[in-house]
């Protein structure tokens, strides 16, 4: 059910749920109470065989293509400038891999379980019937910094009116932790929150804020954890572009009740309804990726599961007890404030012997996704900087194994784009120069590329098979033929960005060694198209570096733009894609033909309802 539908008939279910709470007589414990430290949770026996089999899995992958590139430079011997362009494909090659097998067991225990797969990878949502009264007390807190409040707290407030509709709307309270420093922003928040709370009298809603950034979000919520107001026994943070159903937050706060070993549950986050071409591009490439992908990781992962930093339930008193943030020691871009904060926390959580989950099923727990490709790299800057962060936390005492290779993954997940990129210009240098690269058969060379190629795209295939395998699943996307469709055209346009996303990273990984950091301001959510010279500026390097390409493989080595055609083109077509794919004639098109729909595009209730993540 929609959210407006649900919305609509919220006096009917308020009236079933209190005939059900009346007879409610659970046969497992509903305490919200926090057991102690368990190091030794009992765990399924399957565990450690799934973990030995996906990393057998990746180990042969890498190695089957490490050897493979080998084969092809050792008819002549191998020199330091070859040997370095080795290292770096083979810096690309974890990520490539973990995210194939993921994708495939994702596709696999989907084809097998149906809709109990996600159960199957997370045993204590079998635990619920779905009617067990809410007993915790939960805060739903929302970090602010310099965000249009009229959007953001629309959607928390939003959510509040859903569970009002329950007979749990005591249970909960509501937190808008602001760390605006913009004057006339702050304004704006306090006068919504006066408007908010002079319409819900009876709510539980407070707002705070801060005069300073201390620690970013992760620090205004540990502040608030260790304020009066962040007693509570679990709390539920949502960011700025956050927006989650009622029966969603009630599934998760149910598992969470009748499983005391679980210290947070991630939902499966997907993206709202948007206008903007790019953005619907996007996340409808995301929407697949991200289902089998989360699937598969959940299988083996297990207990060491994600924490995406929102749209998430977490068990109070451990987190404030056990994963507040460290302070990075010395000095540079990878000192200080943990800028990526949320994984960090969950192996703190797992540290202190409580479970991190994931419920590997799409639900109503959705997200704004950028407006433009700018957009979109200026948050993989941010990301990127905190990742790198990770590199002083790996040797951090009292993690698990899973932990750390979660950590690692995370760097090698920012490190393999400028890895690629410098595989890509050691070969362009040595094109035309050198006979070992002359001397690669291009038969053999155009295999192995085709090969990668759709190994990148594993997550995305493996997703849209999900689709396809399941008549209702297409039926929800429009038909088999749309998705199809939509499929193809999203690999060519993520063909058309991924290039131009990975020589900006390599661009601030260059910087990071020079001391670039990044700081923490509010994000772009939604404009009316992204202007020429703004495109420009940020892109012009993209540009002139696949101008350079060109020119140079032109003339020293012809046959190499087969190559690099894909890579050639998108780099060189980086600033108009850019700016075409947010004007309002295409996103409009895309819009009416149904072009990278997703389910909730689709449903007419929803169109109606205030939840588009941008406009274009």
């Amino acid at each position: 059910m929609d959210l407006p539908s649900r919305r609509h008939n919220c006096v009917q279910r308020n009236r079933i749920e209190r005939v059900t709470v009346t007879e409610l007589t659970p046969s497992r414990p509903t305490s919200p109470d926090v057991t102690p430290l368990a190091p030794r949770l009992r765990r399924a026996p399957a565990l450690a065989t799934r973990r030995r089999l996906v990393l057998a899995l990746n180990v042969v992958t890498v190695a089957a293509l490490f050897s493979a590139m080998l084969a092809l430079f050792l008819p002549l011997g191998i020199t330091w400038a070859e040997g370095a362009m080795l290292t770096a494909f083979l810096l690309t090659l974890p990520w490539l891999s973990i995210g194939l097998w993921n994708s495939i067991l994702g596709l696999l225990l989907d084809l097998r379980h149906g809709a109990g797969a996600a159960a199957h990878v997370t045993p204590a949502l079998s635990r619920i019937r779905g009617d067990e009264a809410i007993t915790a007390r939960v805060a739903v807190v929302m970090p602010l910094r310099n965000e249009d409040p009229d959007a953001s707290i629309a959607r928390l407030r939003r959510l509040e009116e859903e569970i009002a509709c329950s007979p749990y709307a005591g249970r909960f309270s509501y937190h808008v932790l602001s760390d605006t420093d913009d004057a006339h922003v702050a304004l704006k928040e306090e006068a919504r929150i006066a408007q908010w709370r002079s319409a819900r009298p009876t709510a539980a809603i407070h707002y705070r804020r801060r005069t300073d950034n201390t620690g970013y979000k992760a620090g205004n919520i540990a502040e608030f954890l260790h304020s009066p107001e962040g007693a509570s026994d679990l709390f539920l943070p949502l960011d700025a572009d956050s927006e989650m159903g009622a029966d969603t937050v009630f599934r998760l706060i149910r598992v969470m009740q009748v499983s005391p070993e679980i210290g947070m549950l991630q939902s499966l986050v997907t993206g709202l309804p948007a206008r903007s071409l790019f953005t619907r591009a996007f996340q409808f490439g995301m929407r697949h990726g991200m289902r089998s992908y989360t699937l598969g990781s959940a299988w083996w992962q297990g207990d060491c599961g994600p924490n995406w930093g929102h749209n998430i339930v977490i068990r109070t008193t451990p987190f404030r007890e056990q994963c507040m943030l460290p302070v990075l020691k010395g000095r540079g871009p990878l000192s200080g404030a943990i800028l990526s904060h949320d994984q960090v926390e969950a192996v703190l959580m797992r540290r202190a012997g409580y479970e991190v989950r994931v419920l590997a099923e799409e639900s109503e727990s959705y997200e704004e996704n950028p407006p433009s490709l700018v957009d979109f790299i200026r948050r993989e800057l941010r990301w990127m900087n905190g990742n790198m962060q990770y590199f002083k936390l790996l040797s951090m005492p009292g993690l698990k194994p899973v932990s750390r290779l979660q950590l690692g993954l995370a760097i090698l997940m920012y490190i393999s784009a400028p890895a690629w990129i410098a595989f890509i210009l050691i070969g362009a240098a040595l094109a035309g120069t050198a006979d070992q690269i002359n001397a690669i058969p291009a038969a053999a060379g155009l295999t192995l590329f085709a090969v990668l190629m759709t190994l990148s795209l594993s997550p995305k295939l493996m997703g849209l098979a999900q689709v396809l395998c399941s008549s209702a699943r297409s039926a929800a996307y429009g038909g088999r033929a749309r998705v199809l469709l939509g499929g193809l055209a999203e690999i060519v346009f993520s063909m058309l960005t991924s290039p131009v996303v990975a020589v900006a990273l390599t661009q601030f990984a260059i910087g990071l060694v020079f001391g670039q950091r990044i700081g923490w301001s509010a994000q772009q959510r939604s404009r009316d198209r992204l202007e020429w010279h703004e495109a420009a500026r940020v892109l012009w390097p993209q540009t002139l570096l696949g101008g350079a390409l060109c020119l140079w493989f032109w003339i020293q080595a012809p046959w190499a733009l087969i190559f690099g055609a894909p890579v050639l083109l998108a780099l060189l077509l980086s600033i108009p894609v850019a700016v075409l794919s947010t004007l309002p004639r295409p996103s409009r098109w895309s819009q009416a033909t149904g072009l990278f729909d997703i389910p909730e595009d689709r449903r007419p209730a929803l169109q109606s309802a205030p939840l588009h993540a941008n406009t274009a």
